[in-house]
């Protein structure tokens, strides 16, 4: 039997700075849909705003959460940085820690409008 879970992760930017910007988050786009597929999960929806990030994915039960989350977090932050993916050039730094639930999948409707409508509910925070 092939089970799949379906998790909606949230972390922000350091002392919920507004550093991600247009550039910035077409690279995460990018880099999060490329490692979920590596940790055997799946991006069903994404949410990006200055101040934060929404993820939500279904996942095989042997993925391994903290090491998916900290590939998302760390990796992304040094290749950001590293390789300039912003457009003013200023420094990516995640806050510590995240928060993590489980969705049912007939929750899973509302759980994708509720991560795609971050920049409505966000509109100071919403990235042009």
């Amino acid at each position: 039997m092939h089970s799949r879970i379906i998790y909606h992760i949230v972390w922000t930017t350091r002392d919920r700075r507004p550093v991600l910007d247009r550039v910035s988050s077409a690279f995460l786009y990018r880099y999060l849909r490329a490692v979920a597929t590596q940790e055997r999960s799946r991006i069903v929806a994404l949410g990006i705003v200055q101040t934060h990030v929404h993820v939500l994915i279904t996942a095989e039960t042997v993925t391994d959460l903290p090491r998916l989350v900290q590939r998302f977090k760390g990796g992304s932050s040094v290749l950001i940085n590293r390789e300039g993916h912003t457009a003013s050039g200023g420094e990516v730094r995640w806050a510590k820690g995240y928060a993590i639930h489980t969705v049912g999948w007939r929750g899973l409707d509302v759980a994708c409008a509720y991560v795609e409508s971050q920049a409505e509910r966000h509109p100071d925070e919403r990235i042009e």
